[in-house]
């Protein structure tokens, strides 16, 4: 790690980060490239390495700040609201994720890879943020659903995260996706992210 503040390390992080945002506005994961990276920062490419050591460990962080910010709205709206009915609190994560397009962009292609990619301690720092998600959702769960049971919560947990894996490649597909689904007979029907979690969370609550 680089010598400097706490303050200016920070800043060197997020100013790499927000690169791979920008870039990820128009590139695919595989384009993507630290020197790609290092193109679009005020500093030398070089000078990356002293933060993140491969582009995995950069989508990583991306998608850190992605589960946090989710989080944060989570947590804003049931602070105002004591009461939801299962549609109400179906609604509530389905306008939360349809705000958030970007983490289920890169849930859905790149987490295996981002994973495997980065070093343990940038694993740890991105699960505690998962584990946040969770524990977040499950909050909501016995804040608005008391009756649930621990194996009906844990259910909903279990069945609810890794749906999150596959919204977006189901609500954003492309027109050589839709032409080769026409082609092959499939009877494809487009769903948008918040209708898809709409449904699923219906689904787990029972209703």
């Amino acid at each position: 790690m680089p010598r400097g503040s706490p303050e200016l390390t920070e800043a060197r992080r997020e100013e790499i980060v927000n690169a791979c945002e920008k870039l990820y506005q128009t590139m695919s994961f595989k384009e993507i490239t630290i020197k790609e990276i290092g193109n679009v920062t005020s500093f030398t490419r070089t000078s990356i390495y002293n933060y993140f050591q491969t582009k995995e460990e950069i989508f990583l962080a991306l998608l850190k700040r992605e589960y946090e910010l989710w989080i944060a709205s989570l947590k804003a709206t049931m602070e105002q609201v004591d009461t939801m009915t299962r549609d109400e609190f179906a609604a509530m994560l389905a306008r939360s994720l349809e705000e958030r397009a970007q983490l289920l962009k890169i849930l859905s292609m790149n987490h295996y890879d981002m994973e495997t990619g980065s070093r343990p301690e940038h694993l740890a720092a991105f699960k505690v943020a998962y584990g946040e998600a969770i524990r977040t959702v499950e909050a909501g769960l016995d804040k608005y659903f008391p009756a649930m049971t621990a194996a009906e919560k844990r259910a909903f947990v279990y069945t609810f995260f890794p749906f999150l894996f596959g919204i977006y490649p189901y609500t954003y597909v492309t027109e050589k996706q839709r032409a080769a689904m026409e082609q092959a007979g499939v009877n494809y029907v487009f769903l948008s992210i918040y209708e898809l979690t709409y449904h699923c969370v219906k689904k787990l609550l029972g209703g």
